[in-house]
């Protein structure tokens, strides 16, 4: 069966619940999307905790290398990466109990749609959620 986005109203409740999200893949250079999305969602009240091994901090918060590092629950795994590692990023998101597992905008992959759903996560794929945020809420 073929992947399919929750509803409009089902997005706007996740939204609305949400306060924690791991941005998998969060750059420290502003003039990247992920950057430029985290920032917004930040503003809006949202914790945005970075995963990337590859920096040390992003928008004031101290960079996690992988989401088994996370402390705490996480309610929105929010992912930047190209849509082969998505599989991989869903089997951690899986291991932490995360609620939601959202791939960014062009990204989607069914094996990753299927493991997080597998492991009781509500699934969002190719849609930015800075504009789900704003078009929402």
């Amino acid at each position: 069966m073929a992947f399919s986005n929750p509803s409009q109203e089902d997005i706007k409740k996740i939204l609305t619940n949400a306060k924690r999200i791991a941005v998998v893949g969060l750059s420290d250079d502003p003039g990247r999307t992920s950057y430029q999305v985290s920032r917004e969602m930040q503003k809006a009240g949202y914790e945005i905790i970075p995963v990337n091994p590859k920096v040390n901090e992003v928008l004031g918060v101290e960079a996690l290398s992988s989401l088994k590092e996370l402390k705490g629950h996480v309610d929105i795994v929010n992912v930047f990466r190209r849509s082969e590692h998505l599989p991989e990023v869903a089997e951690e998101a899986a291991q932490i109990d995360a609620d939601v597992f959202w791939a960014q905008l062009d990204l989607r992959n069914e094996e990753a749609a299927q493991t997080a759903t597998n492991a009781g996560m509500t699934v969002i794929m190719d849609r930015c959620i800075k504009v789900e945020h704003a078009i929402l809420t």
